[in-house]
């Protein structure tokens, strides 16, 4: 597989302000490829600097082998992007931003089949205005196909979607994939980058602070399974002494959690024993596996911003 992508020592400041921070990953052909973490992490600044949008302090970037701030224009040929907050004339009809678009591009894709292709034949002749969120963003990605590209750009593309309409979204990204093309997207809701990303880097404050498949993030990160019920009243001392070998208790109103990895008997029955031992009367347990979301408090000590 070959390189698509190469950063090397990224940094991009606004005055005081450190948006990236000597960072460093490469991107393979083919992959989904994500970037996430809060906002003001520093993806979009990243993202940007790929384009050739915004012209970066220090760092060697590569993307499809030249230099993005160099060859700016190439890259806006070459590559398709949908940033953070695209828009369109509010009375522009969908097949004439689609027909408009496509001749900025040498070869672009008939944009007719990207209609099809994306669901939106039946709101060909509708207004910009009139379309949904989740519309938008289909068409947004449209625009993003046309020059026919083998590196996608997207950034916070589900952002303001409901559910419904995220995994839409999201189908039609794997499908992208699945036609040999890269994707690079950026996100701060940790479920899109596990349920679709091939590999994630998580960023916080300019930093990368890990970058590997979700799953190895997951299990290298030792978070293991998660135990949740909730008590009406207080839970004993002696319940998390004789869980301190197994897992690690928290407590926040009346709800608890257990983490743990427990090889040897599954940590629910652990916890259940627990329960019994000590007469505690619990409600809603729930035994769940831990997270990206969970990867990222335990890495930052913080909840993911909105």
């Amino acid at each position: 597989m070959n390189t698509i992508i190469k950063v090397n020592g990224l940094r991009k400041t606004y005055g005081a302000v450190v948006a990236v921070d000597n960072i460093n990953f490469n991107v393979m052909e083919g992959e989904i490829f994500g970037m996430v973490g809060p906002n003001g992490a520093g993806k979009t600044t990243t993202i940007e600097c790929l384009e050739g949008l915004r012209k970066p302090d220090q760092g060697d970037l590569s993307v499809m082998g030249v230099d993005p701030n160099r060859e700016s224009q190439l890259i806006k040929r070459k590559t398709g992007m949908q940033l953070q907050d695209s828009n369109l004339p509010e009375h522009m009809k969908v097949w004439e931003a689609l027909d408009l678009y496509s001749t900025f591009y040498d070869k672009p894709v008939d944009w007719r089949k990207l209609l099809n292709q994306l669901g939106l034949d039946e709101k060909s002749d509708t207004r910009f205005s009139k379309l949904s969120g989740g519309q938008k963003q289909r068409l947004f990605i449209a625009l993003a196909l046309l020059p026919d590209p083998q590196l996608i750009f997207l950034d916070e593309l589900t952002t303001g979607l409901d559910p419904q309409a995220r995994h839409v979204i999201w189908d039609l990204i794997r499908e992208v994939r699945s036609n040999g093309k890269t994707v690079v997207l950026t996100t701060h809701f940790m479920e899109e980058a596990e349920r679709l990303c091939d590999r994630v880097a998580i960023i916080d404050q300019g930093k990368i602070v890990a970058l590997d498949t979700p799953s190895t993030l997951i299990r290298n990160f030792g978070l293991g399974e998660r135990i949740t019920f909730c008590v009406d009243g207080s839970v004993p001392e002696e319940f998390e002494k004789d869980l301190s070998n197994t897992g690690r208790v928290e407590k926040k109103g009346n709800t608890v959690k257990v983490y743990g990895n427990n090889k040897d008997i599954p940590l629910v029955l652990v916890v259940a024993n627990q329960l019994a031992k000590h007469k505690i009367q619990f409600r809603e347990l729930r035994s769940e596996q831990a997270t990206l979301e969970d990867v990222f408090l335990k890495l930052t000590g913080k909840q993911i911003r909105e």
